[in-house]
């Protein structure tokens, strides 16, 4: 097929479907064209997919008929039932289909902390060389502490979270090059490592963890997610199936984006512990035990809702209309 000839024989339709599409108010003759344009173009559409499924005028024709399909339709979802779809179905059951690959990542990432602040606390030359002894004593006995209560709680919860959700963001959105994920990663255990090792160094492992763990339990399994839907996408083009390697990654990144959003109330949750319990008077045992609970309420709501979700079939994805599937007719 010749898609420059065959456009230039039925461009006079398609654009008379796209004004019909933007039309306010139709005639009986118009909602009658309308329609017959509809199926009409959705045939052009099949035709050119035979032979350049992935082309751009495929993929203008496809937007032309969601236009087209939402104008005589008249279809508008429910805000309330998207939201609740979302946070009861989409949202757990892409959770839940990257919870082996979060499992191995934490545990990872814990191994390389734990051999930076085994490094750290055992040379004493490491520690000379990353500050004095006062400057040390100083980090390990006030700023270590006072980092988490300096501001007031509001505005330090409010930029440990916008700061967390950004790393979000970038390991899913930038988990297509293989690279970036690793590196955070790395990144953020070497300097969770060497901090505890300078806490170690001066007897202070105990202040550490009790201020860490609070916060970071969730905190730092939300990274673990978004590095495993990072490494999905990137996964997804490496290795595409039987998808053309386009349509692996348009559908895996469609699916992991709704962790990137869903990871935004995560760590809006993890960010008001780390503003309001991290530092506050609280016994240690409550502290450590609200931290504990947020993580146990995540995986509760990943491996229930997510299980059932994900056995009816549910991966997280868009609609098919939504994700830019046409319906052939006539």
């Amino acid at each position: 097929m010749d898609i420059d000839a065959f456009t230039a024989v039925h461009q006079h339709d398609w654009k008379r479907l796209d004004e019909l599409s933007a039309k306010r108010r139709l005639t009986g003759a118009e909602a009658d064209e309308l329609l017959v344009l509809y199926r009409r173009t959705s045939t052009h559409l099949s035709m050119i997919r035979s032979v350049a499924a992935e082309g751009q005028l495929s993929a203008a024709l496809s937007t032309r008929l969601s236009r087209a399909r939402t104008r005589f339709t008249g279809a508008r979802s429910n805000f309330a039932r998207d939201v609740a779809e979302f946070f009861v179905l989409s949202l757990p059951a892409a959770f839940y289909r990257l919870r082996w690959l979060t499992v191995v990542i934490g545990a990872v990432f814990i191994l390389v902390a734990w051999l930076f602040g085994v490094w750290v606390a055992g040379n004493p030359e490491v520690i000379k060389a990353i500050g004095s002894d006062e400057e040390i004593r100083k980090y390990v006995e006030e700023d270590f502490v006072n980092y988490y209560s300096e501001n007031p709680n509001a505005s330090f919860a409010g930029m440990v979270w916008t700061n967390n959700a950004w790393i979000a963001a970038q390991a899913v959105a930038f988990g297509v090059t293989g690279l970036w994920v690793p590196y955070i990663l790395f990144m953020n255990a070497q300097g969770v490592g060497m901090a505890g090792g300078m806490m170690a160094a001066y007897d202070r492992l105990d202040v550490f963890f009790l201020y860490i763990l609070p916060h970071g339990l969730m905190e730092l399994t939300a990274i673990f997610i978004a590095a495993a839907a990072g490494l999905r996408i990137f996964w997804s083009w490496v290795s595409p199936g039987r998808l053309t390697r386009t349509a692996s990654l348009a559908r895996e990144g469609r699916s992991l984006i709704t962790v990137a959003l869903g990871l935004v109330l995560v760590l809006f949750i993890s960010g008001l512990v780390e503003g309001f319990v991290t530092p506050s008077p609280l016994p240690d045992w409550l502290r450590l035990g609200i931290g504990a609970l947020v993580l146990a309420g995540y995986w509760v709501y990943t491996l229930a809702l997510g299980r059932r979700a994900y056995l009816a079939g549910e991966r997280g994805d868009l609609g098919r209309f939504d994700a830019g599937e046409t319906a052939v007719t006539g």
